[in-house]
């Protein structure tokens, strides 16, 4: 598929580029990261999240104790808008197939959306301002929304919230365990809706020991390993999310 997306033509993106960024990660993946667009050192490179947003990226992800080794990167759009500005709907809808050939190919249990544009994808009626930090079931998957980790460099509240929402995906991975054991409501397969909290979440805020702090590999492995100890299953009776 990267090869497909290095030299795709479906939108007018494609005569700006330097370089198509397809993503990058482990194909084994449980954690999807989907950003708005490349930006200058990622045209140049190729490669996702190399700037001061991806230094802040990685730094976050230190915190939970995840790697870059341990998610899967990519974003909305595979080729750097001129000047850095908002992908535009023709656009996103030109990169759409390819991000969901990933996730069919990938089959991630948490997609971690970074930014509105990521957000807008899959819960089109959310706002980041509200929802960011938010456990919210996808179909089959849960959807993690969080603030773009350049609005974090701009705003020091708002890496405030990125620093402390980042801190919730061992619940997110939690969740989608309960998720796996059943299948969404009928009707409601599409709907995002705010997956309900177990009262055993308290009881594993941090199921990685700090012994186990990785340097690269299979971090999130042992989380998944972790939170499949709880047996409790997820409530197929969601209330869905209005805010």
């Amino acid at each position: 598929m990267a090869s497909s997306v290095r030299s795709c033509t479906n939108c007018a993106l494609h005569s700006g580029r330097t370089n198509a960024v397809p993503g990058s990660g482990s194909s084994a993946a449980q954690i999807l990261i989907i950003g708005e667009a490349p930006g200058f050192y990622e045209d140049q490179q190729g490669l996702p999240f190399v700037g001061r947003s991806g230094k802040l990226l990685d730094e976050l992800l230190s915190n939970v104790p995840l790697s870059r080794e341990d998610v899967f990167i990519t974003n909305v759009v595979k080729c750097r808008p001129p000047d850095n500005r908002d992908p535009l709907p023709d656009e996103v809808a030109a990169c759409r197939p390819y991000m969901e050939r990933q996730i069919e190919l990938l089959n991630p249990r948490v997609v971690v959306t970074l930014g509105r544009h990521s957000m807008l994808g899959f819960y089109p009626e959310g706002k980041i301002s509200q929802d960011h930090g938010k456990i919210l079931r996808w179909e089959d998957r849960i959807l993690f929304p969080l603030y773009h980790p350049a609005a974090g460099l701009r705003n020091p509240a708002i890496k405030r919230d990125l620093q402390a929402d980042v801190l919730k995906l061992p619940e997110a991975i939690q969740a989608s365990i309960r998720l796996s054991v059943q299948q969404p409501p009928a009707g409601e397969k599409s709907k995002v809706q705010e997956a309900p909290k177990s009262d055993l979440q308290e009881k594993t805020k941090d199921p990685v020991a700090p012994s186990e702090t990785p340097t690269s590999g299979n971090a999130a492995q042992r989380l998944v390993a972790s939170e499949s100890q709880i047996s409790e299953p997820i409530s197929t009776n969601t209330t869905e999310n209005k805010e």
